[in-house]
């Protein structure tokens, strides 16, 4: 269960919401430091805020999401947290918007594509999803995204039709996205099948195998390997020439070191899975759900390795979204000579 907000959050929550002079018109909210940077054609990297409202426990997710921010900075990029607040898409959130998010947890709303005219409309706040935060950072003009692991098919997901939108959202969305692959919670194989038919580039970082989050290897390929970040990003300025309007997906494997506890974390995942099923959770809930539960049975380890991994995408983002920069630099003084 999440942590009750403290006295000095719900403080914070009271400024934020004081503070909000947003025109009633303006539903993209583009922080200063992220606007300038984007307008000096300068790198910059969004991330999502589920991962802080509903990723992991209170502390432990505003420490990860600040700690991200300042990775993503220290490469040399302007690091972009994505989130409803208000009723505003907000590029660039601050530092109390994220406490306010995090120390609230499963109390914030979770929205995807679908649901954000809904919050716009109801001045909801809300923690974006892949495809929320996708769609959001396309119309600041973010070309790179970091997240934990992509959704993708639930396993019987051809029975369920339990299918998630950001597999629809990189078929039409032109970001690319770093991420440790997808939760093994899911269907790889099919979850692969569906980018495929849909067009989407899928690329192992420095890896043949396609990734499972908490483990290296899946046992399914990847179609395509990139090795380092001028490599990637030579692909994502290509997908941009090409006009080919769909998104990227780069699967980095967890850290090595952080690995050894994949196994524990494996036999957690299908412990929590058949306790997910016997209690009817469905849908959005499970993935919240099993997370929750296999840090509960391994006693903290997940978390440890799911925070690690995300520290890693972010650094991995960074200098994509750096060599990127460079490269559309280059084209421009190459224009201009």
């Amino acid at each position: 269960m999440p942590r009750r907000a403290s006295s000095r959050v719900r403080a914070i929550a009271a400024h934020v919401i004081a503070n909000d002079r947003h025109h009633p018109r303006d539903v993209v909210r583009v922080s200063h430091e992220v606007a300038e940077a984007l307008k000096r054609n300068q790198p910059v990297v969004a991330l999502e805020s589920t991962l802080v409202a509903h990723g992991m426990p209170y502390p432990a997710n505003a420490l990860c999401a600040k700690a991200c921010v300042r990775t993503i900075e220290a490469l040399g990029a302007c690091a972009a947290t994505i989130g409803i607040v208000d009723g505003a898409l907000v590029v660039g959130m601050s530092d109390d918007e994220i406490e306010f998010m995090a120390a609230n947890g499963s109390a914030i709303a979770k929205a995807s594509r679908r649901d954000i005219a809904a919050c716009v409309a109801k001045r909801m706040t809300a923690a974006t999803t892949v495809s929320a935060t996708m769609f959001i950072a396309r119309r600041a003009g973010i070309d790179v995204f970091v997240t934990g692991g992509i959704g993708g098919v639930h396993r019987n997901g051809e029975v369920t039709m339990d299918v998630s939108a950001d597999l629809t959202e990189l078929m039409r969305t032109p970001v690319a996205v770093v991420c440790a692959g997808c939760k093994s919670i899911l269907d790889i194989a099919r979850t692969l099948e569906v980018l495929e038919t849909n067009g989407v580039a899928v690329i192992g970082y420095e890896t043949d195998e396609f990734p499972a989050f908490f483990t290296r290897a899946s046992g399914v390929k990847c179609p395509t390997r990139c090795d380092g970040a001028e490599e990637c990003a030579r692909v994502v300025k290509a997908t941009g020439d090409a006009n080919l309007q769909s998104g990227i997906v780069f699967a980095v494997p967890i850290p090595k070191e952080h690995e050894g506890v994949g196994e524990e974390i494996e036999r957690a995942t299908r412990e929590a899975l058949k306790e997910a099923e016997a209690r009817g959770v469905m849908g959005r809930d499970v993935t919240p759900y099993v997370l929750r539960r296999v840090a509960e049975i391994t006693r903290g380890a997940s978390l440890e390795a799911n925070v690690a991994l995300v520290q890693n995408n972010a650094a991995v983002g960074a200098r994509i979204a750096v060599a990127l920069a460079a490269l559309k630099k280059a084209e421009r003084e190459r224009e201009e000579a």
